[in-house]
């Protein structure tokens, strides 16, 4: 038999690449009218309400409930998170905006639905920029579970972030006097209008990117370094700490010595030290447990009984977590600022299962995913002045809340030219408000949308035209579709999802991948980054 002539790889790309067709994006362009009342709102005077409570907002980054033993559920002891929990309120059915990082942060710092702004999915700068490339990136990115969309391309990737006609939190409370500072993560924009110091942070220590190295492997002999076989971690380990993920203080570049978690609550810390005399603002979004995989020996060896080294160090990212908000904690408690100080902690989306490190059961599903297991976080807030302690609330509450929770607090009127999707928090949870905070909540990614009214959930994707139909209350594991069945709540519930979608804009930048998830029936669904 003759053997088989291949062609090689290289023929094979260019052969390929003269069927690729790019798709190009439009201009970015920013709402004009929210854009002036922006502009209008933190120009106009504003009285100064006596009591303003201290405020410190902590994110974590790809943390599952069960990663927290907050929760019946969780599987790491995380004792300052169970400590917070205890002395205020747990949210039992806390939810965010977005199952993947930049959306969810988008939404959880305007108290709105990003997709009121176009803010709909990870902002990119690695479109392919010719055929050839997009060949390659089809034919050696692309995995079981991840495959490279349509050729798009987009001429204005450095406007991809934040619309500058949104409101965060920090411009909120400094325009009441607050003082703000950011330390970690950032991933709402790279270019100056983005950049935190424009967004309402006197001052800021941390990275642009998605992510960033938690130490640089040559400063540091203390560390555990694990790679993982998947093709975003390979992009982190090249990039190390250059381009986006440069750790920056106020605009300049800086090499700390410390562990970069330990680097934020220091600064962090220092912050709360220079500004106690005056209503402060700290927003801390950590890295951990995101990748890179890299600790510190002192974390890794705390858990010696785990086999597999690379759950074994995802451990030790949930420990150096945990250590992190103890000592901003401590330092509150030390300072005589626990009573006049509103804490959130707050994950940005559920675990990721590409990892190989979590899972998020009983929930199905984890990042990137509209499923429970990618949109259920652990949730909590601590106010001994003005929230009762050991509380567990059950009701659906979302990331939305916690800007209207704080205005609230804060005796801050939000400003009327723009809606806010939340609702202050506290009256619920101390049962001085009846009823629920949310009737509905809504979630959309590209094709890919979900809503939760009362129990029932409904996910529905658009490219494989799969709808199903969840009972929260008895199948909290989303594992029994309702949808044949209840054909009557699909129609009721789709209805009232197309109504809130077409209240919102189609997405600002166009996506460059999708993530596949295969559901406990073995349907597949696809979620766009």
């Amino acid at each position: 038999m003759e053997p088989v002539q291949r062609r090689p790889v290289s023929v094979m790309l260019v052969l390929l690449a003269s069927c690729a067709t790019p798709q190009r994006a439009g201009p970015i362009q920013t709402d004009a009218a929210l854009q002036r009342g922006h502009q209008a709102w933190l120009a106009s005077p504003r009285p100064v309400p006596r009591a303003r409570p201290n405020v410190v907002l902590i994110v974590a980054d790809d943390l599952g409930r069960a990663d927290v033993s907050m929760y019946p559920q969780g599987r790491i002891a995380t004792p300052n998170l169970d400590r917070l929990a205890a002395d205020g309120v747990a949210y039992g059915a806390g939810y965010v905006t977005a199952a993947l990082c930049s959306p969810s942060r988008a939404g959880l710092l305007t108290g709105r639905y990003q997709e009121r702004f176009g803010h709909e999915g990870q902002p990119h700068d690695r479109y392919p920029s010719n055929a050839v490339q997009y060949v390659w990136m089809r034919q050696f990115m692309a995995t079981d579970d991840w495959r490279v969309t349509d050729w798009n391309q987009a001429d204005d990737v450095d406007q991809q972030g934040l619309p500058p006609s949104e409101l965060t939190l920090a411009d909120l409370l400094h325009h009441q006097g607050y003082a703000t500072g950011m330390f970690g993560k950032w991933h709402l924009g790279w270019t100056a209008p983005f950049q935190p110091r424009n967004r309402g942070f006197d001052t800021f220590e941390g990275f642009y990117e998605a992510y960033s190295l938690y130490a640089a492997p040559a400063d540091r002999d203390d560390l555990v370094n694990q790679h993982l076989d998947e093709f975003s971690d390979h992009f982190i380990w090249n990039g190390g700490r250059t381009g986006k993920s440069t750790v920056l203080r106020d605009g300049v570049e800086v090499k700390p010595g410390a562990y970069l978690t330990d680097e934020f609550t220091d600064q962090a810390i220092s912050f709360i030290d220079a500004h106690r005399q005056q209503p402060f603002f700290v927003y801390l979004p950590y890295q951990n447990p995101h990748t890179p995989f890299q600790v510190k020996k002192a974390d890794y060896d705390a858990f010696p009984d785990e086999p597999d080294p690379i759950r074994r160090t995802y451990l030790a990212l949930v420990r150096s977590l945990d250590t992190s908000v103890g000592r901003v904690l401590d330092a509150l408690d030390a300072r005589g600022l626990r009573d006049d100080t509103l804490v959130i902690f707050i994950s940005d989306n559920g675990g990721a299962l590409y990892t190989h490190a979590t899972t998020n059961a009983p929930f199905q599903g984890g990042k990137f995913t509209l499923f429970e297991g990618g949109l259920r976080v652990p949730y909590a807030m601590r106010w001994p002045a003005r929230l009762p302690s050991r509380v567990h609330y059950d009701e659906p509450v979302s990331a939305l809340d916690i800007v209207t929770t704080v205005a609230a607090a804060a005796g801050l009127e939000l400003p009327a030219d723009r809606p806010f999707d939340g609702v202050d928090l506290a009256p619920f949870v101390r049962g001085e408000k009846p009823g629920v905070p949310h009737q509905s909540l809504f979630w959309r990614a590209g094709p890919t949308s979900a809503i939760r009214r009362g129990p029932l959930k409904l996910i529905r994707d658009g490219r494989s035209n799969h709808v199903a139909l969840f009972d929260l209350l008895v199948d909290p594991s989303e594992h029994v579709d309702l949808a044949a069945s209840r054909p009557a709540d699909v129609a009721a519930l789709s209805a009232e999802l197309d109504a809130w979608s077409a209240q919102c804009r189609a997405p600002l930048w166009p996506e460059v991948m999708q993530y596949r998830f295969v559901d406990a029936s073995g349907r597949e669904w696809w979620y766009p980054l």
